[in-house]
């Protein structure tokens, strides 16, 4: 069988109501592309794999998870059984329009973008519990990851396949996919898309979502900046902390020369603590390096990533 072009991939959690409407949708948006819609069941516990799998649809695959993992773990699963040379992800509540897929792709395949990543640009979601959140949130890895995107939680996006493939997303990562795929090294663009407001169903997510992005974030920073050099990291502050130890305790053995009475002094604790913590973080940083290059070199895989590799055409060679 041949392969699709591309791969629509939606993760749905208790959306029964939105499960035919938005496969009709899709088929509408598609008409003349190759494609395949991939569902991926997140452990609902309503009709939703009822009404996936009473659908007729001679383009949609199924994959029913066997417990609710969350969206990126979803995501994931989807992403691993799509055949396409793209995929895009989408909404299963009907917020995201699938009409804006074909120019998306037609901007990955025609300008050689790896990403396009959609913007919400007239977001039909409450002020309060979606926008301020998601303001606060964006705001928020666009100042600390340096990578400068409009809108980092909207689902709709167009991928090159084998990239959305070695992204690797687990826990609550699918906020961060443009860090993830930056770290590829992935060209990635934006572009507004359609944005309506939910019929069916209700929401999965709230305010409380801001206080996990901080965590995550945290996370992000280190994968984009010490993923391949850990040891710059936890070796150069344990350098520093063991520096200001060893000061600490040769002022205080100077003291001591003079016939001063150091024991009991809260600068004795801290000289100590400085040489303790000092110590223990080169020595994280020494086994972090090590787990590092196993992580690599067990796998086969390479610090670097090949985008392409360009030879001389016939008319170039013919002409030298």
């Amino acid at each position: 069988m041949k392969e699709p072009k591309i791969s629509v991939v939606v993760c749905v959690y208790n959306e029964e109501e939105n499960i035919n409407p938005l496969i009709e949708q899709i088929n509408l948006a598609m008409q003349g592309e190759d494609y395949e819609i991939i569902y991926v069941d997140d452990g609902s516990t309503d009709k939703t794999i009822k009404h996936l799998k009473n659908n007729p649809h001679p383009r949609l695959r199924t994959v029913e998870l066997r417990k609710n993992y969350g969206q990126s773990s979803a995501l994931a699963a989807g992403i691993a059984a799509a055949n396409g040379e793209y995929i895009a992800t989408l909404d299963g509540d009907l917020q995201n329009d699938p009409s804006d897929i074909p120019r998306m792709l037609k901007m990955a395949k025609e300008e050689d973008w790896d990403v396009v990543a959609g913007v919400r640009a007239n977001r039909k979601d409450g002020m309060f519990l979606r926008k301020i959140p998601s303001k606060i949130a964006n705001a928020m890895i666009r100042y600390l990851s340096g990578i400068h995107m409009t809108d980092y939680g909207c689902t709709l996006k167009v991928f090159e396949a084998q990239l959305a493939k070695d992204m690797g997303l687990y826990g609550e990562l699918h906020r961060f996919i443009p860090v993830l795929a930056h770290l590829e090294g992935a060209k990635i663009t934006q572009t507004d898309v359609k944005h309506h407001a939910r019929q069916f169903g209700e929401s999965k997510y709230g305010i409380n979502r801001t206080f996990k992005v901080m965590s995550d974030l945290m996370l992000m920073l280190f994968l984009k900046k010490y993923m391949q050099k850990p040891m710059h990291l936890f070796g150069n502050i344990g350098l520093i902390a063991f520096v200001i130890g060893v000061i600490i305790n040769m002022y205080l053995l100077f003291l001591k020369f003079m016939g001063q009475d150091i024991w009991g002094k809260p600068l004795l604790f801290a000289g100590a603590l400085f040489l303790i913590f000092g110590i223990q973080l080169i020595t994280v940083g020494i086994i972090v390096e090590i787990q590092m290059r196993t992580y690599y070199e067990s796998q086969g895989k390479t610090p670097y990533r090949i985008r392409k590799i360009h030879t001389a055409t016939k008319s170039t060679m013919e002409a030298e």
